[in-house]
């Protein structure tokens, strides 16, 4: 795998009709493994040495490059690779409780201790059942540590098929290829100084808290981030507990956030819990959107509690190295950075916990580098009998990084890449400008007309504080190889005709990449050659090449034809023998006459007339012979792209061939009403009215406003474990009577509210739709095997505009003879009142005691 380096340096690409190009980023060289893409402008910058971003496996034996965008959390084959650090802990990595997996590349300084709650218990790394299904390249490093590997009799480490690089012992079972090497984390040592200085960059400027962007407010059941709507970097300073009362659980949500911006939440305190049910399975939970550009940083804390029921969403960074992060969440999504200690555990008998890899894509604000020692390392490229200086040379600066004499670019430990490849200009120079250390200069492609050399390596460049400022040189020379070449050629014709066609556009490739067939894209395409070429009155595209296989693709037909399916030529094979007369193959297209114009919907107010934007229609076109639209059945009619939402102009409109068309209203804008017809046509688009189009008008009428409602939702626990419990049925009381307390019966009692609710597996229930008032709740029945309380009426709870969502926490006692409880094998979700999926802990909440029903690693 290619390694990069991100030490401050300036490229020189060559001295004739070249520029330089500075590169300052935010701190000092790291090992490649964990890194990303480059430096970001002086107003923003990654994490330190690169962390965050997603690294391709690009060298054998595992080529697969990371996917775009992440997939969803799921329990699918695997979808990419990833190199970069999911997990860094700078201190001890603790397994405890029933935590189940990790997935992603894992860094410790210090040890690793597994010890889980169950006696056969396993952990997996690197590769795991459920997450991003994005794990480490196989053969790469999956653990590196800088201590002892610990692991409880009976249990199991399973990095199948990674390497567990261990500077200390290993006690225990490691399914892996182990690696003994004392220096194993001496790679990463210095990211964690680099990870607090940035954690305390990120949450002050000068000694004083960032100045935030946005609010951030604890409102019991849910803490609410309201952004500016337009900064691309939000900023918001927490310092309180993100739980509900009496440690319950709570919502996060963000409001105002622009598209594509980072959040960045500073969280200050010595000792912070979160506990929340957000985050979800699926990509449509809300918190999702904001996974790749979220950073919770918390600069100060010593404790840290991570607990609740949400897979939740975004990255950790942890500043202070004294620090003991605990992690019960059934997920975190993201990558996780503490400069103290780890301990991933479970609560009760709950279990699964797990770690998911997820890159971290935002722009922080950038942070000031220490001056260092640099200079100037140097090739030449010259013509081996000549002595002409040579441009075209490609080269790869790499940095003597492992302790083994010479350079070595693959296998488990290779040197460390620095920066892009260089191209030697007018002069032959390729140089980079670089922190002291020993250097090579690799030659990856031969100027044309040129061979490699035999060995392409140029070195050891050895650049000490004393040569710094003059430099240090070497030169590499080429031997010409003689070239042959030919002529490769396509025609271009009219299908029917056979006549040649002017105007189809042709690009020209070249199979370079052993891979039979022409490939654009990927990994490893074939090599495009020159620019497009547009066919002339001949129908004739063609290029002189040196000898070599070929494609022709066409990228853009004739005005008035089609792309053919299949846009390739090829393969033309150009060797010595036929270079003479050159190669060349045919290419016809089918003309398709078509005639285009717009149909129109005008979406308006039904009483001012006025135009309405944010009203969602569909566009289908009238295709089975039916009078009228037909969405479904056997034989609908056909939908024509993708929803439109009309504008400030009230206007949706579509470019499409004669026919007949209907809008489909779907959603109504906001404040309005469907119409009671929400189809508007037919609109019939001839040749004879296809310049002007046609147009249709729809109007709606505002939704009457209704008065203030609210809710009133209750978490059911268990009052020693604090375990959710289902099977608790309540009922709703309004305060009507005018005296204090509850009054079910008599001649004035207060009004009971909706049907009765009951808690369901996440021991959660609630009412909805509430008019502003006073409430009661009354548990009429309590989970098996529970009392209900000696008093079963709760409340008064007030439904305000202030407060018009109100969270409850409700506990029973065991029973003298306690029930079975709920079923372990059962998901420990929440009830039917509008919670989903989603909302379930790990894999639904199974307990580590019970199958969960997927294909995956064993686990407890």
């Amino acid at each position: 795998m290619t390694n990069h380096t991100y030490r401050a340096r300036a490229r020189r690409r060559g001295r004739a009709g070249t520029t330089s190009l500075a590169c300052a980023v935010a701190f000092a060289t790291v090992p490649a493994l964990m890194l990303g893409p480059g430096a970001a402008p002086a107003a923003a910058a990654p994490l330190p040495g690169g962390l965050g971003p997603c690294v391709s496996a690009t060298q054998p034996p595992d080529p697969t490059t990371c996917p775009s965008p992440f997939p969803p959390i799921a329990n699918d084959p695997i979808k990419g690779r990833d190199n970069a650090i999911n997990i860094y802990v700078g201190d001890d990595y603790l397994v405890r409780g029933r935590a189940a997996e990790a997935e992603g590349r894992i860094v410790v300084l210090d040890t690793f201790d597994m010890n889980k709650a169950v006696a056969e218990g396993v952990y997996n790394i690197g590769e795991v059942g459920v997450g991003s299904k994005v794990p480490p390249a196989a053969g790469a490093d999956w653990l590196t540590t800088g201590g002892d590997i610990t692991v409880a009799t009976g249990q199991r480490l399973l990095a199948e098929a990674g390497v567990v690089r261990h500077a200390g012992t290993v006690t225990g079972v490691v399914e892996a290829t182990l690696v003994q090497n004392d220096a194993a984390a001496a790679p990463y040592t210095a990211l964690r100084d680099q990870l607090t200085a940035a954690s305390q960059c990120y949450a002050r400027v000068e000694g004083s808290p960032r100045t935030p962007t946005g609010t951030a407010e604890n409102q019991g059941g849910q803490t609410l981030f309201t952004g500016d709507g337009s900064s691309a970097l939000q900023v918001f300073n927490v310092d309180f507990d993100m739980e509900a009362a009496n440690e319950g659980q709570q919502g996060i949500v963000f409001e105002d956030i622009p598209d594509g911006a980072t959040i960045l939440v500073n969280v200050f305190g010595a000792d912070r819990s979160l506990r929340t049910f957000s985050g979800g399975i699926a990509d449509t939970d809300p918190l999702n959107a904001y996974r790749e550009r979220l950073l919770w940083n918390f600069p100060d804390a010593t404790a840290i509690d991570l607990a609740g029921t949400g897979q939740f969403q975004g990255s950790f960074l942890m500043g202070n190295q004294a620090s003991a992060t605990t992690v019960s969440l059934p997920g975190i999504n993201g990558r996780f950075f503490t400069t103290g200690s780890l301990t991933h555990t479970s609560v009760g008998e709950s279990g699964g916990q797990e770690f998911h890899a997820y890159p971290f894509n935002g722009d922080l604000p950038a942070c000031d580098t220490p001056n260092t020692v640099t200079g100037d390392v140097r090739v030449v490229k010259t013509d081996a009998e000549t002595g002409a200086l040579l441009a075209g040379a490609t080269f790869q600066l790499w940095e003597e990084t492992n302790g083994m004499p010479g350079l070595q670019t693959g296998g488990a430990t290779p040197d460390t890449s620095v920066g892009e490849p260089c191209v030697t200009g007018a002069d032959g120079v390729c140089e980079e400008t670089v922190e002291t250390g020993t250097y090579y200069w690799q030659e990856t492609e031969a100027p044309d007309g040129y061979d490699l050399p035999a060995n392409p390596v140029f070195g050891p460049l050895v650049l000490t504080e004393e040569n710094a400022e003059a430099g240090v040189s070497v030169e590499a020379d080429n031997s010409a190889t003689p070239a042959v070449t030919g002529e490769v050629r396509v025609v271009k014709t009219d299908a029917e005709t056979g006549d040649p066609l002017p105007g189809a556009t042709f690009q020209l490739w070249e199979e370079t990449n052993g891979v039979p067939g022409l490939q654009t894209m990927g990994a490893t395409p074939d090599t495009s050659l020159g620019a497009p070429c547009v066919t002339g009155a001949d129908g004739v595209c063609e290029r002189t090449v040196e000898t070599g296989t070929y494609y022709w693709q066409e990228t853009d037909a004739p005005d008035g034809y089609d792309l053919p399916a299949d846009p390739v030529f090829g393969p033309l094979v150009l060797t010595e023998a036929n270079a003479g007369a050159g190669v060349t193959v045919e290419a016809d297209n089918s003309a398709t006459p078509a005639v285009t114009g717009e149909v129109r919907v005008v979406k308006t107010d039904a009483e001012s007339g006025d135009p309405l934007p944010g009203a969602t229609f569909r566009l289908w076109e009238e295709t089975n012979g039916v009078a009228g639209l037909q969405t479904g059945g056997g034989d609908p009619d056909t939908l024509v792209g993708p929803p439109c939402v009309t504008g400030a102009d009230g206007v949706c409109e579509r470019t499409v061939e004669t026919g007949t068309y209907y809008w489909q209203e779907t959603d109504a804008p906001d404040g309005y009403d469907l119409p009671a017809d929400p189809v508007f046509g037919p609109l019939v688009l001839t040749e004879a009215n296809a310049a002007a189009g046609v147009t249709t008008q729809a109007s709606n009428s505002r939704t009457p406003i209704p008065p203030g409602t609210g809710s009133v939702r209750l978490f059911k626990t268990d009052a020693d474990s604090g375990m959710p419990l289902r099977g608790a049925t309540f009922e709703l009381w309004e305060e009507t009577n005018g005296v204090d307390g509850l009054q079910t019966d008599g001649d004035t009692p207060d009004t009971r509210v909706g049907t009765p609710c009951t808690t369901g597996f996440a021991g959660m229930c609630g009412f909805g739709d509430l008019d502003h008032g006073t409430y009661y709740l009354r548990e009429t029945a309590a989970p098996d095997g529970y009392d209900l309380p000696a008093d079963p009426v709760s409340g008064p709870y007030v439904v305000s505009a202030e407060q018009e969502a109100v969270f409850v926490t409700l506990d029973n006692e065991r029973g003298a003879e306690p029930g079975p409880g709920p079923d372990p094998c059962e998901p420990k979700g929440y009830g039917d009142e509008g919670y989903g999926e989603e909302g379930y802990g790990h894999e639904g909440g199974y307990g580590d005691e019970c199958p969960t029903g997927k294909a995956r690693k064993a686990r407890v």
